[in-house]
């Protein structure tokens, strides 16, 4: 094997590889930036040597620095994960020329793949089925109308040397190929300094279904099935699956024998995707073949019970592959989804910022690939994954069943982030029915994403829980004298989601709750105690809804199956005596902050309009010899401060105000 292997990466997929390392008993060796300097990964791996400053191009990008950490280290061999240089041709020439091992295909398959119309022309001298399209480069606009009016409309430009939806533009008709020709190449030679591009016929409702090959260097390639990775937005995969819920037996057979044949054609070897875009009718095209490790072969993985990576380390080592094809057989069906650090309702903008909380879920089946931990920072200068959450189950829906209910409880906070927008996706019909096609988020979601309404139904349910919150808080409460019991309430309002919900004869027994909400009787067990983030509620039926709990001034904040939602919980006497309050007199109360006891100020955190965000330190108050943080309930602006440091203040005295 290796002596020390150095990971050219970083990230959840630089954990990834020095977890199998690990387990392989290989030193391992992380190479980092400055950004990174803190990472999860720098601090797994064995060594780690700092390769330049936070842009990528000075650092992760830097050929020359790998080459010298790996001599500084003695790494024998380098793993380069996906992205950056994992498929750069003159980085594998590099090592080899040093007499280090490239973890990874050999030097004239990653430059015949890497060129998009140089890898159609084997594909279709391997036997292997193409789009309609052009073998050359296009000239000029005038060269491409004639093209254009030989195969039709709608029609694909794409860059000979693209990846990941850059440089790629689908042109509906005659009036718009002339500029997206021109924003195709402006892109292709921004991103990749070759500016190329060729022509293929656009198939309609498409579906972008992959399949894993592994090939080692003694002759023997395998495929491992196939990966439907159709749910895209602007050509960036979201959710990814295998198997395929659309594939027959017959057209995964023969997709595998023709992913095969390409590989063979460049005698490859290591572990490689070949892609394919496929119709309505099962028809199949080659679109590429990426020769590296793919995001989303943790599903294969699930559900083949191979390690891809662990393969790849053993044929650069040059072992021959123990696998045989008649006895991979998938086994259940797995469900992927990336989450990312962006903004949804600003058509999905990259966001940034450091990770005040994350609490990864533990449920059994569910597989986590992170390379994130609280208290860490999203960069500006990378990929803005934070994690792929992997659901596996013995069907389909059960494994996407236990994904949403993962996505329901996975807490995150600091930069916004997918999650909701990735458990709306995983509910809707279409995609429960498998009816799947790369323009399924585009149709069904717009550029935008907000929240999803929740049926009636199950608002009923959440306010049961909210209520229950109420009750065992007050449970908990510590009376004012011990002859004065904590007065229980059972009628309650809660308002919120567009609802006002009626709630009455309300009881807690432990953790079991009783009410009648509406016209509905409820009764459920609730695993959850003030302080706790997440909450898991049990109803009489047997159904089971996971929930995320954030309190605010007079109720909580709850996040469930795609929705956030405020909902109020009062007391029908508050409620009755609010409604009987002037309007003014309530927002006037809504926008102070008051002293819950008397105390001493020990330290104000805000001034006069400064922007705060809910969980935000506003002051911190001394009471009966201990500090109490009072947060903020919610996003605002700071009005006025009305204290400073070592003031004395009295119960319910006003404090702040807001904007």
């Amino acid at each position: 094997m290796f002596k020390k292997i150095l990971i050219a990466n970083r990230g959840e997929i630089a954990c990834r590889i020095i977890r199998t390392c690990d387990q392989l008993g290989i030193p391992t060796v992380a190479v980092y930036s400055e950004a990174d300097a803190q990472a999860l990964f720098v601090r797994m791996a064995g060594e780690r040597v700092a390769i330049g400053t936070s842009p990528a191009a000075e650092s992760y990008l830097r050929i020359e620095a790998i080459i010298e950490a790996c001599r500084q280290t003695g790494a024998d061999a380098v793993h380069p994960g996906y992205g950056f240089l994992s498929e750069r041709a003159a980085f594998a020439q590099a090592l080899e020329a040093e007499g280090i091992t490239f973890i990874g295909p050999p030097v004239a398959a990653i430059e015949a793949m890497g060129d998009k119309i140089e890898s159609k022309r084997l594909a279709r001298a391997a036997g292997v089925s193409t789009v309609q399209g052009t073998l050359e480069p296009i000239e000029d606009a005038e060269e491409a109308l004639r093209i254009a009016s030989e195969i039709g409309y709608p029609l694909m430009v794409k860059a000979s040397a693209g990846g990941g939806g850059k440089g790629m533009r689908v042109v509906k008709e005659a009036a718009g190929l002339a500029d997206g020709l021109e924003r195709a190449r402006s892109e292709a030679r921004s991103s990749f300094g070759d500016d190329r591009v060729f022509i293929e016929k656009f198939i309609t409702d498409p579906r972008h279904i992959e399949i894993q090959v592994l090939g080692d260097r003694h002759g023997t390639i395998l495929h491992l099935g196939e990966r439907e990775c159709s749910i895209q937005r602007r050509h960036q995969k979201v959710i990814e699956e295998a198997p395929s819920p659309f594939l027959d037996e017959a057209t995964r057979a023969a997709m595998g024998a023709q992913a095969i044949s390409l590989a063979r054609a460049v005698d490859y070897h290591s572990a490689g995707t070949v892609e394919f875009i496929v119709d309505g009718d099962r028809n199949f095209y080659f679109l590429e073949m990426n020769t590296r490790l793919q995001v989303e072969h943790p599903v294969t993985e699930m559900v083949y019970g191979v390690d891809l990576v662990e393969e790849m380390i053993k044929i650069a080592a040059g072992q021959k592959l123990k696998l045989r094809q008649q006895e991979l057989v998938p086994q259940g069906w797995a469900v992927e989804a990336r989450i990312y650090a962006e903004e949804p309702a600003r058509g999905f903008l990259p966001s940034i910022g450091r990770l005040v909380r994350y609490e990864e879920p533990g449920l059994e089946g569910l597989r986590i690939d992170s390379g994130v931990v609280e208290g860490g920072e999203v960069s500006m200068f990378y990929d803005p994954m934070i994690a792929k959450i992997v659901g596996h189950g013995a069907s389909r829906q059960s494994a996407i069943d236990l994904l949403r209910q993962a996505l329901d409880m996975f807490v995150i906070d600091g930069p916004r982030h997918n999650v909701a927008f990735l458990s709306a996706l995983l509910a809707h019909p279409r995609f429960a029915a498998g009816r799947l096609t790369t323009g399924f988020i585009a149709e069904e979601f717009g550029e935008r994403f907000g929240s999803v309404e929740l049926p009636a139904d199950r608002l009923e349910k959440l306010a049961a829980v909210v209520v229950a919150m109420r009750l065992i808080e007050a449970a908990r409460a510590v009376p004012a004298a011990p002859f004065m019991p904590p007065r229980v309430e059972t009628a309650w309002v809660v308002e919120g989601a567009g609802a006002g919900l009626s709630v009455d004869a309300a009881s807690l027994d432990g953790r079991h709750a009783t009410m009648r909400v509406n016209e509905s009787e409820i009764s459920l067990v609730l695993d959850w105690r003030p302080g706790l983030r997440l909450a898991r509620a049990t109803f009489k039926e047997g159904t089971t809804l996971a929930l995320q709990v954030r309190p605010v001034r007079e109720g909580y904040v709850l996040r469930h199956a795609g929705a956030e939602m405020t909902l109020i919980v009062r007391t029908l006497r508050a409620a009755n005596f609010l409604a009987r309050t002037p309007a003014k007199e309530r927002a006037e109360k809504a926008h102070q902050l008051k002293s819950p006891m008397p105390g001493l100020i020990i330290k104000v955190s805000v001034q006069a309009g400064q922007e705060i965000k809910v969980g935000e330190e506003i002051l911190v108050l001394e009471a009966m010899k201990m500090e109490n943080v009072l947060l903020a309930e919610e996003d605002g602006v700071v009005g006025e401060v009305l204290v400073q440091a070592a003031e004395v203040v009295s119960a319910d005295q006003v404090l702040i105000t807001f904007a």
